[in-house]
């Protein structure tokens, strides 16, 4: 009676989560196997099976999605590596003791909560109108530059964006580590003479290597998975050379109406981004430490 009493329970509160998980996650998912191997318009009744011949239309011939995946490879390296790095600095500062951090961390945490579409659209606007102002009010060549208007600086663009809205999360999972570190490990180091950078390299790192874990799997996906800022911030221009592959995949599935074609590359993009992810996560694990 006890083994069915807790069959029960764990049906009534796990089942409906796990319904509609299944519904809404697994089913399609399962689904898109069969998509990426025919030929289908999304619209129409009529299915074709086409076999493999999706991938290898994509892996071969189609030089747009290549294109695509380079661009959100360089664009994915630069966001990560910046965005934690501001991220980290910030932690690191912000939990000095300042009469105004915690005004400060919510400062630095507030552009997380503007939704990516808005985003794109503020910071067209701030790239297009408010550099050129200031570039003529000042004569800085930086405020100068066609930032949305040639393949380069739309690329920076798009990473400086980023990583304005992503630091500041970052920030704060960083913060919760370093708040956690066992003080007297930190008191010893001073003790023994330990420096900055000693103490940085050292002590600091070592114990918030978890906190690492977190933050580069976070902004690998977020990154590899970029699609609304990119698609309110450059439409992936000029000339398709900041497209990213999520927007690619749409364009393939929504506007071309080859939703078979569309499926396959998503599946392609899915397999790649839970490999970086998981090899990510492997490698960071094993060097955090015990404390």
């Amino acid at each position: 009676m006890k083994r069915l009493s807790d069959a029960v329970q764990q049906l009534v509160f796990v089942g409906p989560a796990l319904l509609f998980f299944c519904l809404i996650v697994l089913v399609p998912f399962l689904m898109s196997f069969y998509y990426s191997l025919t030929d289908w318009n999304g619209v129409t009744t009529r299915v074709v099976w086409a076999g493999l011949s999706n991938f290898k239309r994509i892996l071969l011939e189609d030089s747009e999605f290549r294109n695509a995946f380079w661009f959100t490879a360089r664009y994915t390296l630069a966001a990560v590596v910046f965005a934690n790095a501001v991220g980290f600095t910030l932690a690191l500062l912000l939990t000095q003791p300042l009469k105004t951090r915690n005004v400060l961390r919510t400062v630095f945490f507030l552009p997380n909560v503007i939704a990516g579409l808005l985003l794109g659209f503020i910071w067209s606007f701030i790239f297009v109108k408010g550099f050129a102002a200031i570039g003529e009010w000042t004569g800085i060549g930086f405020f100068k530059l066609p930032w949305l208007g040639t393949a380069s600086t739309a690329f920076w663009g798009m990473v400086i964006v980023s990583v304005w809205q992503m630091a500041g999360y970052l920030m704060v999972i960083y913060i919760a580590a370093m708040m956690n570190m066992p003080r007297e490990l930190i008191e010893a180091a001073k003790i023994d003479g330990a420096g900055r950078w000693k103490m940085l390299r050292s002590i600091i790192v070592p114990l918030v290597m978890p906190a690492f874990t977190v933050c580069l799997f976070l902004t690998l996906s977020w990154s590899f998975k970029v699609f609304d800022l990119n698609l309110s911030l450059t439409k992936g221009g000029p000339f398709g050379s900041t497209e990213s592959v999520a927007l690619n995949i749409y364009k393939e599935a929504f506007q071309n109406n080859r939703y078979g074609l569309g499926t396959a590359k998503s599946l392609i993009f899915f397999v790649v981004v839970a490999t970086v992810t998981t090899l990510q996560v492997i490698y960071t694990k094993r060097k955090e430490v015990e404390v």
